[in-house]
C-alpha cells in the first residue's frame, strides 16, 4: 500500500515541474529555421545593443520611447534585422499602449509562437524571414481584424513612400 504522504509529495513535485516548464515558456522558435540565419557575433555586429536585446533576446523597449510611435507618414515598417517589409502605414493605429500598433501585418511577413513567460499566455510575433522578435499580438484591436500587433519600435525601421510627382 502506498503511503498518502509519498503520493502527495510525488503529486506536488510533478505539479511543480509542470509549473516551472510552463513559466519558462516554449523553446519551439529556437529550433525553427529561417531564411536569414547569422551567428550571435554577426547579429551583435549588425544591430545596435537595444536592437540586439529586442530582436535576438526577446526584450522590450520602454513604452512611449519609440520614435516610430509618432510616425504618421505613408510607407512601410520593415524588420530592423533583415529589412523584410512587415506592416503598411495604412494599418497603423494609436492604441494608447506606448508602442507602435497595427491591426494587420503584410501577407507572409510574420510568424507567431506561444509565449508563456512571466506566468501568462501571450502570442509572440517574430519576423518570418530572420526570426527576430517584434512584439506580441492581442485580440483587443480595431476592426476589421480585431487584432493589435503591439510592436517594439526598435525592432522596426520605417521606409517612407516615394513622393508622387504632381
Amino acid at each position: 500500500m502506498i503511503d498518502r504522504r509519498i503520493l502527495l509529495a510525488s503529486a506536488a513535485g510533478f505539479l511543480g515541474l509542470a509549473a516551472l516548464r510552463w513559466l519558462r515558456g516554449s523553446p519551439a522558435r529556437a529550433e525553427e529555421k529561417f531564411e536569414v540565419e547569422k551567428t550571435d557575433a554577426e547579429w551583435r555586429a549588425q544591430l545596435t545593443p537595444q536592437q540586439y536585446e529586442i530582436l535576438r533576446k526577446e526584450g522590450t523597449e520602454r513604452p512611449w520611447t519609440s520614435p516610430l510611435l509618432k510616425e504618421h507618414r505613408k510607407g512601410i515598417f520593415a524588420c530592423a534585422g533583415c529589412d523584410l517589409p512587415l506592416f503598411s502605414s495604412e494599418t497603423k493605429f494609436e492604441s494608447g499602449t506606448g508602442w507602435p500598433s497595427f491591426f494587420k501585418p503584410l501577407d507572409n511577413a510574420v510568424g507567431t509562437t506561444e509565449d508563456r513567460t512571466f506566468g501568462m499566455l501571450r502570442t509572440e510575433v517574430h519576423c518570418r524571414r530572420c526570426g527576430g522578435h517584434l512584439g506580441h499580438v492581442f485580440d483587443d484591436g480595431p476592426k476589421p481584424t480585431g487584432l493589435r500587433y503591439c510592436m517594439d519600435g526598435v525592432a522596426l525601421v520605417f521606409h517612407p513612400a516615394a513622393a508622387s510627382a504632381t
